[in-house]
This record gives structure tokens, sequence and C-alpha cells, in this order.
């Protein structure tokens, strides 16, 4: 990290508290009264907005920071851009270099299908995940940036709330 976005990050840090969460309007819940569990998840890309549905309500809106090119689909290996359409949580990791992480069902059929039409392999290994080691600092601020290779990054009190909720087998609907 350069010196000006460190001190982007300690700026907007002390500017807007220690996490990105924002309770939805539709449910004033404290953060001390969040859900025991969560049956679906919507992402989307151009608000860069997590939402978290309990019985078909949301309950919890994250900010998140994206693959570094976030308009668009995956297609292939490389590309830092984070998929688009239905998947589900498949997995996770509490050793991740990511603090914690949630697998995505990343590749689908339809995605396998067009990366082989073009004769690229589709990548993988597509998580919701919290900040390393060495940009734990950052906090919130970290998403003032697009900087994963196609994740969807939260801070580190965020994935563990997420970690809490989350079972495998909850749909996540990705949305441009």
């Amino acid at each position: 990290m350069t010196l000006l976005q460190l001190a982007s990050a300690v700026a907007l840090t002390l500017a807007n508290g220690s996490d990105s969460t924002r309770l939805s309007a539709s449910n004033a819940m404290s953060r001390a009264n969040a859900p025991v569990a969560a049956d679906s998840l919507v992402l989307i890309k151009s608000r860069r907005e997590l939402v978290v549905y309990y019985h078909g309500d949301p309950v919890r809106t994250y900010y998140v920071a994206l693959g570094r090119s976030p308009i668009g689909d995956k297609q292939r290996i490389g590309d830092n851009r984070t998929p688009e359409g239905l998947f589900f949580i498949e997995g996770r990791n509490p050793n991740s270099r990511y603090h914690l992480s949630l697998r995505i069902s990343y590749p689908d059929a339809t995605h396998r299908a067009r990366a082989a039409r073009l004769g690229v392999e589709p990548g993988g290994d597509i998580m919701i995940h919290g900040l390393p080691e060495e940009q734990a600092v950052f906090g919130p601020a970290h998403r003032d940036f697009d900087w994963t290779n196609g994740c969807i990054a939260v801070t580190n009190k965020e994935i563990e709330e997420l970690w809490r909720v989350i079972r495998d087998g909850t749909p996540i609907e990705i949305k441009p």
C-alpha cells in the first residue's frame, strides 16, 4: 500500500467507525440481535453490497471489495472478475490466509462450458473472505479499492459474523 492509500484508510476508518455493516432499512435489529442463521445471500456488484436474508427478509447489508476488474462476469482464470449467477456456499476454511473464508461453488456448469468454448480454464477458489493479517489494520477502508482476484472481501469482524450465520448449501446470487 502507498502512503496515500494508508492515509485514506486511516481517515475513512476514523470517519466511519470500525466496520461497514449497515442494518437494512426494513429491519432495525441491533448487531447484538444478529440472526442465528441465514437462508440466502445476494451480492449486487455495482453497489458493492452483500445482503444477508433470513426467511425472505434482508437482515444485514455489508459493503464489500471485489475483484480488480469488477465489471462483467468471470470468464477465465486470472481475469480478476467476480463471477455472476446463482451459486452456493460449499465449504469453509478456518485457516484461510484471509482470516476466515466461505467457498462459493464457482465454476458451475455454465461457466465451465463457456470457458471450454473459449479454450481457457474457468478459474476457481472464489470466496467470501476477510482481510489478510497485513491488511487487517485498514478495516473498512479496504473496500475503497477493488483488490481481490475475484473474491468478495469484507472486514475480519464481518466475516466472523457471516461465519456464524451462513451454512454450507446457502444460495448466493451474484448480480451485476
